[in-house]
């Protein structure tokens, strides 16, 4: 089948040749009729950044390694941990507590050490963004946060990049290419930040591993395309794949014509409702783990009366939780299902402390004054109360 035609042109030229043992390496690519040796030059010459080494960071960065990328630059100030594992394959056991974009550089470089990788330590903010974006000729987005989202789509249309996104979360995923000029941006499929909370983090909602690679691997394949001219991309059009049904639907994105044109970095935390910690109307009131534990010997000693809450979902619950403590899910307490009794104290835990600090406002809003999140969740209750409990 002859690819489609593309209505944007390539994106970097093809200079130079190829030396014998690229030929080889490459051959695949170069018997494919209407890609051929052209393209194959277009990729070697090509400079892509990727946002994030994790999830989608991860297959991404292997296929743009192994298709012949030049150049590819890597930004992620995040160390790997064991429950990446499960679905960050560009991390293995000996990589644990290293920093991801060293070990996703070896790892790059024991696949294709012809490419030449740019490590970016370094977390992206308004105060980076454009330096770090500079240079490159597109964008692939594998963050997992709408601030950074929001960021990265915004720098990238000041500096007339086209931006590869992917999102995924448990069993779905989404995947598009935004470009400024040429055809809609992130900000038109999503003119707003939902509230903060209200979509999970595949910490909190989990994901299943091989999503990663599905929604990674179609990512690769948009920036091919870009790259050297060929196909149609998905410029104007958002892929959303279901794991469970193996299906595909296609939905049109078409930029506002109403909205302004993005020519300056804002303030991303506060555009999507991340009031900064610690101000007053953010203020939470909070419990350490270790004044938990003393509150609960003195509740089995029948010298306290309080309720311990956990609004983690059943499955969280069942890997661990703290005894004494009742399961309520948030949604179940923000939908109005569950009440909680307002005529006691009530210490509200999750994971890390986001969703509980969650409840903990709600409750608050609605007369409940005696309500306190738990510090740091069950994470830090099994790190410094129950060291022997499962960790996830």
């Amino acid at each position: 089948m002859t690819a489609l035609p593309n209505p944007l042109p390539a994106l970097v030229e093809a200079r130079g040749s190829l030396t014998p043992d690229e030929t080889l390496r490459y051959s695949r690519h170069l018997i494919i009729p209407g890609f051929g040796l052209e393209a194959q030059l277009r990729l070697k010459n090509a400079r892509v950044l990727v946002v994030g080494a994790g999830g989608l960071g991860s297959p991404a960065l292997l296929y743009l390694a192994a298709a012949g990328v030049g150049t590819l630059g890597i930004v992620d100030d995040d160390d790997v941990e064991l429950s990446n594992l499960q679905r960050q394959v560009i991390h293995g056991m000996p990589d644990l507590g290293r920093s991801k974009a060293a070990s996703a550089r070896d790892s790059i470089l024991a696949l294709n050490p012809l490419v030449e990788v740019v490590l970016h330590e370094e977390r992206l903010e308004r105060s980076n963004a454009l330096s770090l974006l500079s240079g490159y000729d597109l964008v692939v987005d594998g963050t997992d946060n709408f601030a950074t989202r929001y960021l990265v789509n915004d720098a990238a249309a000041i500096l007339g990049l086209p931006y590869v996104w992917g999102s995924i979360l448990r069993f779905d995923g989404q995947v598009s290419v935004f470009w400024q000029d040429h055809g809609p941006t992130y900000r038109d499929l999503y003119p707003e930040a939902p509230p903060p909370g209200s979509v999970p983090s595949c910490a909190e909602g989990g994901v299943l591993g091989v999503l990663c690679a599905q929604i990674g691997s179609v990512m690769v394949n948009e920036a091919v395309k870009l790259i050297t001219g060929t196909g149609t991309t998905l410029l104007g059009r958002l892929l959303v794949f279901d794991a469970l049904e193996m299906s595909w639907r296609e939905l049109r994105v078409q930029p506002d014509p109403s909205a302004q044109r993005i020519t300056e970095l804002v303030d991303y935390e506060a555009f999507c409702g991340l009031t900064p910690a610690g101000s007053e109307d953010d203020a939470v009131p909070t419990v350490t783990v270790d004044e938990l534990a003393a509150l609960l010997a003195d509740r089995s000693a029948g010298t306290a009366d309080f309720e311990l809450v956990d609004v983690r979902s059943p499955e969280e619950h069942a890997i661990v939780h703290i005894d004494g403590a009742r399961l309520v899910p948030k949604d179940t307490i923000l939908d109005g299902e569950v009440a909680v009794d307002p005529s006691r104290p009530v210490y509200v835990h999750c994971k890390s402390g986001v969703r509980s600090a969650d409840v903990v406002r709600f409750l608050r809003a609605r007369g409940h004054d005696d309500v306190y999140s738990v510090e740091g969740g069950i994470a830090a209750w099994v790190e410094r109360i129950e060291p022997a409990k499962p960790r996830y």
